[in-house]
């Protein structure tokens, strides 16, 4: 009964404090805070502009500056250091009563972007990420209202009064809250330099060094996320000497269930480490062939060029054998057979598929492998020529290309009259009175 009069007195009391907040919004002193706020937003405005052109970033991946200046990080957290310098300055002459109320939404403008662009940027393809940015932004604004009206400390006593014992602590409704968001905000902060550390190291890489600096990138991400983990479990409240149990459960599980899983994550390392496979190599594995367009820590994607992506797990590419196409020498042989008739000129021929082959511009020509033609079969039908030229960009395409060379050797054949034969079938008939003995039936 005491408690809930108190409850009462305590609601009365913020009724009348927020009445009087109402009421000071009228006086002169408020309408000067509202021109300094202003003029601290435009400020912001202008002082993350000039950062942004100085430092050049124009990427959207950005988590300070995001696509426009309104959508970073900066842009708030400038805001809300300029908010307090100006609180500071009129709190010598004024009273304050709207930075009172101006504070706190900048804060939680300053969460509410911290965690919507590092979720964006660490995790764009998950389908969760719309449903925590709007949970992240739900639950600030609901905090920032509890706390104007004067509930939250209210609401925070009746949590801390909800308590049981686990083990030798005591644990409560409010402290597992507060543990959980703490762990939240410590996620994100592990999750923003992680980010920050990979469009640094990814930035202009190319080629070999790609791959080195996706491994570092990757290792660098699971070091701090583990690191954030422990300390979340920790501002949780949970022991961390009682993980050695979990730990010995989970390398169980390892051993017998998921062996597979953290065979693709150690093959992902390795991959990553010595680069036998590469981001731009053209690969054949599993008879899938195409090029590879990002290599993560459990699985690499291969793209083809018809469109299609192939998921191949990292442990196929350290088990089994993987043709790659482009791992000492991008440079590709592609073929094509050519039938002529066996009166042709042979000599013709070879010149005419050889030169057909290298008035291509994708075709390599001298110092690079030339063009060769080979007599290669005595067909029924025909002479075969086997044609042999080289592409320094398969990525481009192969089929395009031997279509190109067909086209320009039909052509060249066509205008030297040469001919390219027809399937010919040398057909016996019988009669059946020659069959027959003695010329006829007796």
């Amino acid at each position: 009964m005491a408690d809930s009069r108190v409850s009462l007195l305590t609601s009365f009391f913020h009724a009348e404090k927020l009445q009087a907040w109402f009421m000071a919004l009228a006086e002169q002193a408020a309408w000067i805070e509202f021109a300094v706020l202003v003029a601290c937003t435009v400020l912001a405005w202008l002082l993350t502009s000039l950062l942004r052109r100085v430092t050049g970033a124009e990427d959207e991946k950005s988590i300070l500056f995001g696509r426009k200046i309104l959508d970073g990080v900066l842009f708030p957290l400038v805001l809300l250091c300029l908010g307090y310098a100006a609180r500071a300055m009129l709190a010598t002459s004024l009273p304050i009563t709207v930075f009172t109320v101006a504070m706190p939404v900048m804060v939680a403008l300053v969460v509410i972007r911290l965690g919507v662009k590092v979720l964006q940027v660490a995790f764009k393809d998950a389908p969760l990420v719309r449903a925590l940015e709007r949970t992240i932004s739900w639950l600030v604004w609901l905090g920032l209202v509890l706390w104007l009206t004067g509930l939250l400390p209210m609401i925070l006593a009746e949590l801390d009064a909800i308590h049981w014992r686990v083990g030798a602590s005591t644990m409560s409704v409010r402290t597992l809250i507060e543990g959980t968001l703490t762990a939240g905000l410590v996620l994100i902060v592990a999750l923003w330099i992680s980010s920050a550390i990979e469009t640094r190291l990814l930035r202009s890489a190319v080629g070999n060094d790609l791959s080195l600096r996706k491994a570092v990138s990757n290792a660098t991400r699971a070091v701090l996320v583990f690191v954030g983990l422990l300390v979340a479990l920790t501002a949780v409240g949970i022991d961390l000497t009682a993980l050695s149990v979990l730990g010995g459960a989970i390398g169980v599980g390892v051993g017998f269930g998921l062996q597979k899983l953290a065979a693709s994550y150690v093959s992902g390392f390795v991959i990553l480490a010595e680069r036998s496979v590469r981001i731009g190599d053209s690969v054949r594995v599993d008879g899938f062939e195409g090029r590879i367009t990002d290599i993560n820590a459990r699985y690499t994607v291969v793209r083809a060029l018809t469109g299609r992506e192939s998921i191949v797990p990292n442990e196929i590419f350290i088990s089994s054998r993987i043709e790659n196409l482009s791992l000492a020498d991008s440079r590709v042989m592609l073929s094509t057979v050519v039938s002529v008739g066996y009166d042709s000129d042979v000599d013709l021929v070879l010149r005419l598929l050889s030169e057909a082959a290298s008035q291509q511009t994708r075709v390599l020509k001298d110092p690079d492998p030339v063009p060769s033609v080979n007599l290669t079969n005595f067909g029924v039908d025909g002479l075969e020529f086997t044609v042999n030229f080289w592409v320094i960009d398969p990525e481009n395409g192969q089929q395009n290309i031997r279509s190109l060379v067909n086209m320009a050797i039909l052509k060249s054949l066509r205008e030297h009259g040469i001919q390219i034969p027809y399937p010919q079938r040398v057909v016996h008939l019988h009669s059946a009175a020659a069959a027959a003995p003695h010329g006829g039936i007796e």
